[in-house]
């Protein structure tokens, strides 16, 4: 147990941070629609995000697999939590705009930054288990997020939210300040001067490694496309929900809590039967059960019939993201993955942001459901070539610790 005693310190800030996000994002939603009624000054907000994907991790790789990662994801949490303070005393909401493209630079930066700390810290034959139980955490926050942003509202308003969720960052880099230093025998050699001409070395390496391991980049190609797909798709789904089932407010609610009940019950099973669930099976029947969830609830009728599907997307989500995490921790070098990770998240970033506005305009000349469906049936087929990616001769040589189908 004495192994796990970090992870679980880091499972905890995670938690936190979790939470804080959902709290964050319901009350900059609330604020944004009292201020203006508008949904395309909300739409705007999820727009934002991947923009400042975009804008930050073309540099941000070069700097996270050159620096202390421990002192970075404090740095980020602390940084992050005085913009989110500084939002309720933004004098327009194009200062608001402006710290939240800020905040989500940040987390941009973040997130690859803590796949490098989580591989570090994590041996490797914990980290199936570890991802598992991320997972579970995260939809953890999914369910407790908003109901703790309610009783927030009751008691004040969406301002004492944001600064609720500043607080959470301060307690989460603090949390991060009780981990390991798994960054002490850097090489000095490994720190250079940070120029355009490093970039573009950086870039020369990735695209090296790509070329060089074809496989490792085709399976998480394979994980961006599963990414991409589900927040296009996604973007239809409360409209579909309201404008063409007719669900109440209420039952929308309910559907959300299916989806999360979904993620937690997934997650557990990943967590405790992690010794016997191949990586290859968790990729491909993963990704090819959680389209299938988004083809039963396009097909639904009325909320009784979209519950399935929403719980299969969930249910089978974990598997798939479980899957092609471990693969990726274990595959591609830690001393270039915040490199890697950062760059392909560029590309990523520009294709959900293309496929989330060609859905869209679909689905306003055309209906929701069609678009919907065909969404899902060729996600359904990038399940299928994950599932004959994984099953093909080189999965021995990559899946061959631990168990395989």
């Amino acid at each position: 147990m004495s192994r796990w005693k970090y992870p679980l310190i880091l499972l905890g800030g995670i938690g936190i941070s979790n939470v804080g996000a959902w709290v964050y994002l319901i009350a900059l939603n609330l604020i944004l629609l009292n201020e203006t009624g508008s949904p395309l000054a909300i739409a705007l907000l999820y727009i934002l995000r991947p923009i400042a994907t975009i804008c930050s991790n073309a540099w941000a790789g070069s700097i996270i697999d050159r620096v202390n990662t421990r002192l970075l994801m404090m740095g980020l949490d602390v940084f992050r939590a005085i913009c989110i303070a500084l939002i309720p005393f933004s004098p327009s909401l194009i200062y608001v705009y402006v710290l939240a493209f800020i905040i989500n630079m940040g987390s941009a930066i973040f997130q690859p930054t803590s796949m490098v700390y989580m591989t570090k810290l994590i041996p490797e034959k914990d980290r199936q288990r570890f991802n598992a139980l991320r997972s579970f955490i995260n939809s953890c926050g999914s369910l407790i997020g908003p109901a703790i942003a309610g009783i927030l509202f009751w008691m004040g308003t969406p301002y004492t939210a944001i600064h609720m969720n500043a607080v959470a960052l301060f307690c989460s880099a603090f949390i991060i300040m009780m981990l390991p230093n798994v960054d002490s025998r850097f090489k000095e050699t490994e720190r250079k001067r940070f120029t355009w001409d490093l970039i573009k070395n950086d870039f020369r390496v990735v695209f090296n490694f790509s070329k060089g391991d074809t496989y490792v980049t085709k399976i998480y190609l394979l994980f961006s496309g599963t990414t991409i797909f589900m927040s296009a798709i996604d973007s239809l789904e409360a409209s579909f929900a309201k404008g063409v089932l007719s669900i109440s407010d209420t039952n929308y609610g309910f559907i959300l809590s299916v989806f999360g009940t979904g993620i937690v019950i997934g997650s557990i099973i990943n967590s405790v039967f992690s010794k016997q669930l191949a990586v290859n099976l968790l990729i491909g029947i993963g990704t090819i059960f959680t389209s299938l969830g988004y083809i039963v609830y396009y097909s639904s009728s009325d909320f009784l019939s979209a519950a399935p599907g929403i719980f299969l997307m969930g249910f089978a989500v974990t598997f798939a993201n479980t899957g092609y995490l471990t693969f990726y921790q274990n595959h591609v070098p830690v001393k270039m993955m915040g490199r890697f990770g950062s760059i392909f998240s560029v590309i990523e970033a520009g294709l959900i942001v293309t496929l989330t506005v060609l859905i869209g305009l679909a689905a306003e000349l055309t209906a929701i459901r069609p678009v919907g469906i065909i969404g899902s049936f060729a996600f359904f087929l990038l399940g299928l070539l994950a599932l004959k990616t994984v099953s093909g001769e080189k999965r021995k040589k990559y899946f061959k610790n631990g168990a395989s189908f």
